[in-house]
């Protein structure tokens, strides 16, 4: 504030002021239009405020604000505050989910840049094997692409081993493979032994994180941003599936005949199931 006073607007110094003293959980759940409220002027004085302060926009704000925040605030904490600023208004518990997301995912458009996204796009086009990785809440976003990779007629395997159990998967990554690891935040040690294995057998790696872009970004051929949640009011893997959906779509696009046949053996695979001609008989 102290850097970019001069160049606030009145209603931008007021948005500023009541940054400044307001609870931090109180602006983790707040929407732009809340702050706008309550601070006197609107949600677009309030974008506008946070962009000049250096902000990309609110969801960069929380990103900051969660960060110590989480680390000092036991997790029961932080949902009787979720429960607390909800309440039982079921108008605006659909407007704070659908709030978040969208502000999730608008962000998650912004952080990610196209020579990015086409670097990670060329690491799987050509793999022989790809292999995508997530535990607990990243476990669904890779999942997903394991199976929807199946789906386009590549050849997939999901990976959420850990400890020495994933020692055993790690002898299976060849060169000519691929590897997607979906992390958002914590550097656990399956996560650096896994890109070290990559790179000492000669696969690509792919990271879809949050926080580790940085320190990972000189180690794996393409890093793709998915933003987490501030307040724990949306799913953690929202942004991981978002951005899994891009990388298949792009890589239907790439081969639309292998996909195209794929899904239609798929097709009449599911009809055989479902066809009373091809149950079992006793």
């Amino acid at each position: 504030m102290r850097d970019h006073w001069e160049a606030l607007s009145a209603s931008e110094r007021a948005v500023a002021q009541y940054l400044a003293s307001a609870p931090v959980e109180q602006l983790l759940f707040a929407s732009a239009q809340e702050l706008g409220t309550a601070s006197g002027t609107s949600n677009a004085t309030v974008v506008r405020a946070l962009q000049r302060l250096g902000y990309g926009g609110l969801p960069a704000l929380k990103r900051e604000l969660a960060t110590g925040f989480t680390a000092a605030v036991a997790p029961e904490v932080r949902l009787k505050q979720r429960i607390a600023h909800v309440g039982r208004d079921l108008d605006g518990i659909w407007g704070d989910v659908l709030d978040e997301a969208r502000e999730r995912i608008e962000q998650t458009r912004r952080l990610t840049d196209r020579d990015s996204l086409r670097a990670a796009v060329g690491a799987l086009a050509d793999a022989s094997e790809i292999h995508c990785f997530g535990i607990a809440a990243s476990e669904p976003a890779a999942r997903h692409l394991a199976l929807a990779l199946g789906r386009l007629g590549r050849r997939s395997r999901f990976l959420d081993a850990t400890g020495f159990a994933l020692a055993d998967h790690l002898l299976g990554l060849r060169q000519g493979d691929a590897v997607v690891i979906f992390q958002p935040g914590r550097a656990l040690t399956e996560l650096t032994v896994l890109v070290e294995r990559a790179r000492a057998v000669g696969a690509r790696v792919v990271l879809v994180t949050d926080e580790l872009g940085e320190e990972f970004g000189d180690r794996v051929d393409a890093v793709l941003t998915a933003p987490h949640t501030p307040t724990g009011i949306t799913s953690e893997a929202l942004t991981a599936l978002v951005v899994a959906d891009v990388l298949l779509l792009a890589l239907t696009t790439l081969d639309e005949e292998r996909a195209v046949d794929t899904s239609h053996q798929l097709t009449v695979l599911r009809e055989q199931l479902l066809s009373p001609k091809g149950s079992r008989r006793g």
